[in-house]
């Protein structure tokens, strides 16, 4: 065993190597972008390479691209590594397609239908229906009419007859199709070129990318972050790993980071989206170690920003626009200072540039 570390040194750890400490980069060296940048609500994708020390023309539209992988998740990528990561995100399994696409599991079966057959049939449909852009909406009405019973629902909100949602989200890949920037509702257009890598180098390797971003970790973390079976994850677990007590449980590390923790922790202050990887590491007690501040943060719906202070999580932060100005409602959880504050609102600037608004304030709540 590599010996035991504590909280404080995984999270230090976590935002070294996810670069949260850095001003400056590039899309070729930013590491969050081999496992993909969940890119959900306005401050998504871009704004958490942002807080990485990426803006203005390295972000350049021609140079990422965004499709539905994880979880059914929009993620960005490096546009030149799309065939890679279409090979990294295919289920590991017949059983893993099962769990990752939910109740659509169970007509499947009914009819004898395979699951990741049935993520093919589906990426052919859409592959013959999305010949050039075209809004989700559409497209989804239009490969409903080409799909047999096991593969459709009834939708009580509209009163009609659809696909399952999370074989349509994960069947875009297998299609070839990416989601069109900045459009709500998103537009599915054909990736230029697109063919799968034949095998997954070890940079996109998602059970790789899990424990060199978010380890120390078990297999059910990666299991859990992925909507994969346990059992799968476990069979594909690296050989150069090292094990790491973390508050007495054996965890895992890739071997070539076993002594990074003891780097001084970055003193960096993110206001972080609801959706950076960060905050998705599934050890959520680690993060926030109180129940009352855990709920604050991961609420069933309407997900707040976090806070994010010398390696520790700090408060919670929430926009607020009205036409070009914008408000951040910042909730501390102890007392700060006048230097972190000042952190703070220097951050809640940059959002506002981001967004291309003026700030109006840092509304503190202590």
């Amino acid at each position: 065993m590599a010996g035991s570390v504590d909280r404080v040194q995984v999270l230090g750890f976590r935002m070294r190597v996810q670069q949260l400490d850095r001003t400056d980069g590039t899309l070729g060296d930013t590491a969050v972008l081999d496992i993909g940048v969940q890119d959900t609500g306005p401050d998504g994708g871009r704004w958490a390479l942002r807080n990485r020390g990426l803006a203005g023309p390295v972000l350049a539209e021609a140079d990422l691209a965004t499709m539905w992988t994880v979880r059914g998740a929009p993620h960005l990528y490096r546009r030149e590594d799309l065939p890679q990561v279409a090979a990294a995100v295919t289920p590991f399994s017949d059983a893993d397609a099962g769990k990752r696409i939910y109740d659509a599991a169970k007509p499947l079966k009914a009819a004898g239908i395979g699951n990741l057959a049935a993520l093919d049939a589906v990426a052919t449909a859409m592959r013959s229906v999305v010949t050039e852009p075209l809004v989700k909406g559409e497209v989804s009405a239009r490969v409903a009419a080409l799909m047999p019973e096991p593969y459709l629902r009834f939708c009580r909100p509209c009163d009609g007859i659809h696909l399952y949602e999370m074989p349509f989200r994960l069947a875009a890949v297998r299609a070839g199709l990416e989601l069109r920037a900045g459009t709500s509702p998103p537009v599915l257009q054909p990736i230029a070129g697109f063919r799968p890598a034949d095998h997954v180098p070890e940079r996109f390797d998602l059970i790789r990318a899990y424990l060199r971003l978010l380890g120390p970790a078990t297999p059910k973390h990666v299991a859990d972050y992925l909507d994969a079976p346990v059992k799968d994850v476990k069979a594909r677990w690296p050989a150069d790993v090292a094990e790491v007590s973390v508050a007495g449980e054996t965890r895992w590390v890739l071997s070539a980071d076993a002594d990074r923790f003891d780097a001084p922790r970055p003193q960096a202050v993110r206001l972080l989206g609801p959706f950076d990887l960060f905050l998705q590491a599934k050890d959520r007690p680690l993060l926030v170690d109180d129940p009352a501040r855990a709920k604050a943060l991961w609420p069933v719906l309407g997900r707040p920003g976090a806070v994010v202070a010398a390696g520790e999580l700090a408060g919670t932060w929430r926009p607020r626009q009205s036409g070009g100005k914008l408000t951040v409602q910042v909730a501390l959880w102890s007392a700060a200072s006048t230097r972190l504050r000042a952190a703070i609102t220097e951050q809640a600037e940059q959002l506002a540039a981001h967004r291309q608004v003026r700030l109006v304030e840092a509304d503190f709540t202590d």
